[in-house]
């Protein structure tokens, strides 16, 4: 006999259902906005000659903009709470122009088609690995951690190989970082969309804002490093 028990676990279910679906929508959007900002800044500065000057042409300015970029996603994520919701998505939205400005240094590195490519290919991986982590039933917690540790051996080797100057450590540390942030991917999804059946979307507009650009950091992140990571193995340099 169907019960009014089973009834009423079938509407919650679809209640979080509707709302982690809700909630992931606002979260891509937020970081499309913010892949936009990024790739329209980056186009501005690497065809304007006196920006590239002002910018790539003058090393205080650039490693300037790079802490800058830094200190401003740890703000972010140490005072999330304490913030209005408008400054943090003031704060994720200029982070994405400051990042456009350093990352605008590939276009002139790199071909144009090359580019294209890897960010086709790097946003086909991102679609994949997006979808698993939405779709999959498996815990991606333990695996988080261990891609985590592994975030931390690349950040470790790379600051190492500033002194080495070895092109092997960089290949060896952009091969882990493919692996790492696809991982990545699949997990902030998984956490983001139980964030989202969670109640978050039952805590007001700010609380959901806020929660909304926490995510689109997360996964912005994931998928710049991703697509600058692949760039050294699909790019083809001017």
């Amino acid at each position: 006999m169907y019960s009014s028990d089973n009834g009423r676990t079938m509407v919650i279910d679809q209640s979080r259902s509707q709302a982690a679906t809700l909630f992931l929508a606002k979260v891509f959007n937020w970081m499309a906005i913010g892949l936009a900002l990024t790739g329209v800044t980056a186009l501005v500065v690497a065809s304007t000659p006196a920006l590239q000057q002002a910018i790539l042409g003058n090393k205080i300015v650039f490693y300037g903009l790079i802490f800058g970029e830094l200190g401003m996603v740890i703000y972010l994520s140490a005072r999330i709470e304490q913030m209005s919701a408008r400054m943090a998505t003031n704060l994720f939205l200029g982070y994405s122009i400051l990042n456009g400005a350093t990352i605008s240094a590939i276009l002139l590195l790199y071909t144009g088609a090359s580019v294209a490519t890897t960010f086709f290919v790097a946003g086909g991986m991102f679609v994949t690995m997006a979808v698993y982590g939405t779709v999959t039933k498996k815990d991606l917690t333990s695996m988080g951690s261990f891609l985590f540790m592994g975030l931390v051996g690349m950040i470790i080797a790379s600051v190492v190989n500033i002194f080495l100057g070895s092109s092997m450590v960089s290949w060896v540390v952009s091969a882990i970082g493919v692996i790492v942030f696809t991982g990545l991917t699949a997990y902030d999804v998984q956490k983001i969309t139980r964030i989202g059946s969670g109640g978050i979307m039952e805590n007001g507009q700010a609380a959901i804002q806020k929660g909304a650009i926490m995510g689109a950091l997360a996964l912005y992140l994931d998928f710049v490093n991703l697509f600058l990571m692949l760039l050294r193995f699909l790019g083809d340099r001017r």
